[in-house]
């Protein structure tokens, strides 16, 4: 009897086999340590990274302790998350093939800059700020959040290295990252507080000398 023939995967191609990627509208493949992938697969770290924290918030709504202070954080974070395909978009796309992006889909807006600055302002007035550097880790959904955080700084240190080298005027990619870890922290903050936690400060409290006994 013939060999049944292998299933082809709709997903796999192979192309990549040799190390190379393709760029968005076409043009010359590129290797994948690429400035380019490098810098849009960190994006793609922090989309997933932002997926663990709304799946969090997803089972607190589900079993009713979403606290209320936070139960508008699953709809901002999708929308974070679908903002990081736009600027993994534009940081996908060859330079001579920038003009050919659509603000707001594949290139990166002021007014998505202004966006992150207004939930920045109206989340801030909201929480208190810790007064010093913060471990992250005091509950599930704010330690998901700070890593969304540290993945989105090292999209924004490998998008810095691609502007360096193409410098474009009017560039958003560079602001909005670095405004978006910046409210990723505050959200991490609100979520610590909305379970009435307070963030664990970086230094500890000073103990009692060693050999000393109350």
């Amino acid at each position: 009897m013939p060999e049944k023939q292998a299933r082809k995967s709709s997903v796999a191609t192979g192309r990549g086999d040799d190390g190379t990627t393709g760029l968005l509208f076409g043009g010359e493949r590129v290797f994948k340590d690429d400035p380019r992938p490098e810098a849009y697969g960190a994006i793609d770290e922090a989309v997933a990274a932002l997926g663990v924290a709304r799946a969090e918030l997803g089972s607190k709504g589900q079993d009713g302790s979403l606290a209320r202070t936070i139960d508008r954080l699953p709809e901002l974070i999708l929308r974070l998350q679908r903002e990081l395909f736009v600027a993994g978009a534009e940081l996908a796309t060859a330079p001579e093939a920038i003009d050919r992006g659509t603000p707001g889909r594949t290139r990166v807006t002021a007014e998505m800059v202004e966006g992150l600055d207004a939930l920045l302002a109206e989340t801030e007035a909201a929480i208190e700020l810790p007064r010093e550097f913060v471990v992250p880790g005091e509950t599930r959904l704010s330690a998901a959040l700070e890593l969304a955080r540290t993945i989105v700084r090292r999209a924004e240190r490998r998008a810095v290295a691609i502007r360096r080298a193409e410098p474009r005027p009017g560039d958003q990619v560079v602001p909005y990252l670095n405004r978006l870890a910046d409210l990723l922290w505050i959200f991490a903050r609100a979520a610590e507080q909305g379970e009435s936690r307070a963030a664990t400060p970086s230094r500890a409290e000073p103990g009692p000398p060693h050999g000393r006994h109350a």
